[in-house]
């Protein structure tokens, strides 16, 4: 199940970078296997996705845009039981640190979705990303700084809570990961940016518990701008 923002959404017209992970899974994972989830649209309901032959089945997600943790925590667990989840894709943190809430806030609200989600589904996996490079940060050292504080919080919360029968990961900030390259607006990634974004999760599904393969984008649909 993929968790997240607007930058998982996505809006009418992005292909997103769940649509980048659905290409790497049918190509990698060796096997059967569901994308599970309450939702399948982009912003404002729209069904445009880039690529009209996305498959519906593939389209599910738990995504909101302008939805964050403080959001997404008392859903996750209704979502995660009644799809059957057994792994989470979780990007989220800019929203709530933009507008809600403080670092501290926030990380409490992490700590809260992963206890619904394991209220649901006891052995559920989790891979969680931080919050990535965006305008705000470059252009204001104050929400930089909250960024940077979450990020850590976000690290201690998985070192934490992370167990043997529901492990906790963390990925990694894309390497590289440039806003005036990857995004189309400093915060939303376009092309070259989903495949970033699918890339950290994948490294981590293949590397931790062996799901998939190695993510090369030359395999999916090699568009990045």
């Amino acid at each position: 199940m993929f968790v997240g923002d607007s930058m998982t959404i996505g809006r009418a017209g992005d292909f997103t970078w769940r649509y980048r992970m659905w290409q790497h899974l049918d190509s990698t994972f060796g096997g059967p296997y569901r994308i599970v989830g309450p939702r399948s649209e982009l912003y404002e309901g729209s069904d445009a996705y880039a690529d009209p032959d996305f498959p519906a089945h593939a389209r599910r997600h738990l995504a909101g845009w302008g939805e964050g943790w403080q959001h997404m925590a008392p859903l996750i667990g209704p979502a995660a039981g009644a799809a059957r989840a057994d792994v989470l894709l979780v990007s989220l943190g800019l929203i709530d640190l933009g507008f809600y809430t403080d670092a501290e806030q926030t990380a409490a609200n992490v700590r809260r979705f992963m206890a619904g989600a394991r209220a649901a589904r006891p052995g559920i996996r989790m891979v969680l990303l931080p919050v990535i490079p965006n305008s705000r940060a470059e252009e204001d050292a104050t929400f930089a700084a909250e960024v940077a504080r979450f990020n850590e919080l976000l690290a201690k919360a998985v070192a934490d809570l992370t167990t043997s029968a529901s492990p906790v990961l963390l990925a990694a900030r894309p390497e590289a990961y440039d806003i005036h390259h990857d995004t189309y607006d400093g915060t939303h990634p376009n092309a070259s940016g989903e495949h970033r974004l699918a890339g950290e999760f994948a490294a981590v599904l293949h590397q931790a518990w062996g799901i998939g393969g190695p993510y090369r984008p030359d395999r999916v649909q090699n568009d990045m701008l």
